[in-house]
């Protein structure tokens, strides 16, 4: 008796076989590279859309942790001021300083969390970049208007005795 193969979907309306599960994630999510190789997304278009609208620009995990550390430090803060440039996470405006809260790959850290996606380079290449040159033209305006500023990277908040020894210099010069 011949063995019976298994089939990795399900019968159609029409009679032919579609692919569930992984499978139709693989065949719906390939989309072609720079030089024409197929490449793979895990998740489904409307799967990758819902995730990426998720991200938020406040109140991140990250910028929670340096919130808490710095107010345990003593120190009072006000939030997002939109009066200054780039809404800064926590500004100490009697001291004229801002901490700005940044993801390492949101802004290009350059650091071991960092990674270029490997799919629409052409979409994340210039976007980034625009995030990180936005990012320096925010700092000389601070700079400008007599403001000092410092950014702490979302991969240094694991060393909390090193980024709390940082802030507490920064706060404290003058």
């Amino acid at each position: 008796m011949p063995r019976q193969r298994r089939c990795i979907g399900k019968t159609g309306h029409n009679g032919r076989v579609e692919a569930t599960g992984l499978f139709a994630r693989l065949a719906h999510s390939v989309r072609p590279g720079e030089n024409d190789m197929p490449r793979y997304d895990p998740l489904t278009p409307m799967e990758r859309s819902e995730r990426m609208s998720r991200i938020r620009n406040a109140d991140t995990k990250p910028e929670m942790i340096v919130r808490r550390l710095v107010h345990g430090m003593g120190y009072r803060y006000r939030l997002h001021a939109r009066d200054l440039p780039g809404n800064p996470d926590l500004v100490f405006r009697s001291r004229k300083k801002v901490i700005f809260v940044h993801g390492c790959f949101w802004h290009q850290h350059g650091c071991r969390q960092y990674r270029m996606p490997r799919t629409k380079k052409s979409f994340w290449e210039p976007k980034l970049a625009k995030n990180k040159a936005r990012d320096a033209l925010v700092r000389r305006e601070l700079r400008s208007l007599g403001w000092g500023a410092m950014v702490v990277w979302e991969c240094q908040i694991k060393r909390e005795a090193v980024l709390r020894k940082r802030i507490e210099r920064f706060l404290a010069a003058k």
